[in-house]
Parts: C-alpha cells; structure tokens; sequence
C-alpha cells in the first residue's frame, strides 16, 4: 500500500507560511538544497526542474496533495500545473480554476487518500497546509519535516488546531545541515 508523507518546510516555532501564505523567508541557499535535488527531486515544481535540466523519477511520489492556498501561492501557473510530473490535487469548497492537469476536488481529503492509497504508484505527498493536513492527521503515514534556523512569530502553522488527541511516533532519521536546516522524518503510528 503507498504512504501519505507529510513532508514540508517548517520553523522552529511551527509555521510553515508566513501569514499571507508565502515561504520566502525559508533559505533558499545552502547544503541542504543539494539533499532537496538529490533525494526530493519529486518535490520541486516542473518549471525548477526544467530550469536546472532534471528529470524527476518519481520513485519517491508521483502524487501531490495540496490546499488550496498552498496551490494558490504560485498562481498563475503554467497550463500543466505547478507539479506537471506528479498527479495533482487541490482540495477546496471554493468555486475556482484551475489548470487541466489539476484534479480539484472539494470530496473528503480522508476518502480521497484512502483511494489513492489503493492505487499502484509511489509515495503520495501532502505538500500543505495545515487545515489539509489536520484533516489528514489519521493517514498521514510518514512526516518528513526541513525545521529551518529562523522563528517566524506568526503565519500558516504546520497543523490546525484540532482537538486534544496525542498521537506518538517514531524518529526514523535525522540530518543536520551546515546551513542549519535539520531533515527530520518519523512514521506515525
């Protein structure tokens, strides 16, 4: 069965976003990014790709989750989307566009994954936000967070709040970055 990994940008003090919902103040410079083209190269958007001359192989994930202000950061996009090597998804009750490669969707994200999950493939990524993944939290299999050396105060938090519900997990790998950038992943569950 494929996984729902979690895997995302986050401060010290757990906003993935700053409050108008973009990521610039995470560095975009540093060893780290060497990791991100070596092992994520799934995750980066195609245009990314294009520009540095790579082809994802989609080993990884072949599968994109996203909100719709995650989504809506990069808007426009180009006509295949952000992702146009991955399968993608945009969850919102909102009537919007977008690109036709895009599958939007406003059903329930939990029916949603637990038929991808069915499917053959790789990894499904949850690229954000935190109101998508809170209502993901009970099949998100994996959470693979980039905590970045910066406090941001205030944004997009990594989870919305949701109620009381500890749930454990396990510290499968961590990596520490010269530029101060840590990669932790941990399973749930």
């Amino acid at each position: 069965m494929r996984e729902l990994v979690y895997y995302v940008a986050v401060s010290l003090d757990g906003y993935i976003a700053a409050p108008d919902d973009s990521f610039d103040a995470f560095p975009m410079e540093g060893d780290h990014i060497d990791m991100i083209i070596r092992d994520y190269r799934d995750t980066l958007p195609s245009a990314a790709l294009d520009a540095l001359g790579l082809t994802p192989d989609l080993t990884r994930f072949d599968t994109v989750l996203m909100g719709w202000n995650t989504y809506a950061v990069g808007v426009p996009h180009p006509p295949n989307g952000p992702y146009a090597h991955l399968k993608q998804y945009v969850f919102s009750h909102r009537d919007i566009e977008v690109e036709p490669a895009v599958t939007l969707t406003d059903s329930d994200p939990v029916e949603v994954v637990k038929k991808l999950k069915q499917e053959n493939g790789s990894s499904i990524w949850l690229a954000g936000g935190g109101v998508l993944a809170s209502s993901l939290i009970d099949e998100i299999d994996r959470l693979i967070l980039k905590v970045n050396p910066l406090l941001m105060g205030s944004g997009k938090r990594i989870f919305a709040e949701r109620d009381y519900a500890p749930l454990a997990s396990s510290l499968v790998a961590s990596t520490s970055f010269a530029s101060g950038v840590v990669v932790n992943e941990y399973t749930l569950r």
